[in-house]
């Protein structure tokens, strides 16, 4: 076996072991060529993967797998936040801070520290084809409207691809979404499981049920999923003409992030209020209030206000929707990042 006399070697630098490396004249002796091309090797990364040498086959399933990790991660760092949202966004119950953290020890107390991650398992079942079929999506809507290697489009086709990308991962996924939030707003005699929503709402209020307030939340997502999706890519090309040697860091990325979804959220809110008490109403007693989008509106507006109705709960917003968002898109950079760089599923040259 070769050696190298330079003491202990795992502690010393790659610089320290060319340099205390001795050659020696019998055959057992390490070349200091090889040291070399050792560290050389060691310290290589992996490079990039350009987008013009990977099938489309092979993107797809990496933005896919990608983008279905990062629902998953995003989602379920914030599930508690998000279903106290929906209880304040369904109710009458005033918004306050000091509200929200009432509602959170309460439902630990009596239903236990779990029960604050209650409907995540719907959550899962549509967060994760939702956001496999959104990044999909946007990633080939980017190819159609002239995107090469993941260059930025010009403003206006970048705000386009994340509506359309959007919309189309809502129109696949919404009664899984209609699901999550009877399961948030209920207790769990009365929708044990995923299954269960469908089987009743078939039966008592029928299949129509499944969509609805789907108009609210395709015309609240095109808004939302555009400015996401520019936001984000405008903060990252502006990042690319600054530092062009090297990516985003992780960090940088989640910066990014909590910054489109900061943006999006806040311009498409007051639908996501139509949109929950509309899913929700069927439960509530109070379904010929909120049977449509005008009708909702009348009653949130009437009852409770533009502030207090239409934007109640927003601030919370301002904490989980950074935090998903941010998670979320550099989850899903880095996971298809390493998908590729690492062929995973085996990209080929065109």
């Amino acid at each position: 076996m070769r050696s190298i006399r330079t003491g202990n070697v795992r502690q010393a630098p790659v610089e320290k072991m060319i340099e205390s490396a001795t050659v020696k004249e019998d055959p057992h002796s390490l070349d200091i060529e090889d040291v070399r091309a050792v560290a050389a090797k060691a310290t290589t990364r992996v490079p990039d993967v350009k987008d013009s040498q990977i099938s489309n086959t092979n993107k797809v399933l990496t933005s896919l797998t990608a983008g279905a990790i990062a629902g998953a991660v995003a989602k379920t760092t914030i599930a508690p936040l998000d279903r106290t949202k929906i209880i304040f966004q369904t109710s009458h119950k005033e918004f306050t801070y000091r509200a929200v953290f009432a509602v959170l020890v309460q439902t630990w107390k009596k239903e236990g520290f779990f029960s604050l991650w209650r409907g995540n398992s719907a959550t899962m079942a549509r967060i994760i084809p939702y956001a496999a079929i959104q990044y999909a999506s946007h990633e080939q809507i980017k190819r159609v409207l002239g995107s090469v290697d993941g260059k930025a489009l010009d403003p206006f086709p970048r705000f386009f691809a994340g509506s359309m990308a959007g919309a189309t991962a809502v129109t696949f996924t919404y009664p899984l979404d209609l699901a999550r939030a009877r399961m948030a707003v209920t207790k769990s005699d009365m929708y044990s499981t995923l299954s269960s929503v469908f089987w009743k709402i078939y039966k008592s209020e029928g299949p129509r049920t499944f969509y609805r307030g789907f108009v609210p939340t395709v015309v609240g997502v095109l808004p939302y999923g555009g400015i996401s999706f520019f936001t984000y890519e405008t903060l990252k090309k502006i990042h690319g003409e600054h530092h062009p040697e090297r990516q985003p860091y992780p960090l940088e990325r989640l910066g990014f992030g909590a910054v489109a979804g900061l943006f999006g959220q806040s311009a498409s809110y007051p639908l996501d209020i139509v949109r929950r008490r509309m899913q929700t109403a069927g439960v509530k007693s109070h379904g010929h209030l909120y049977d449509t989008v005008v009708n909702t509106v009348k009653t949130v507006l009437s009852k409770e206000g533009i502030v207090g109705g239409l934007y109640k709960g927003l601030s919370l917003n301002w904490i989980k929707g950074p935090i998903a968002v941010g998670v979320s898109f550099t989850t899903f950079d880095i996971t298809q990042r390493t998908l590729r760089q690492y062929g995973i599923f085996h990209h080929e040259p065109r």
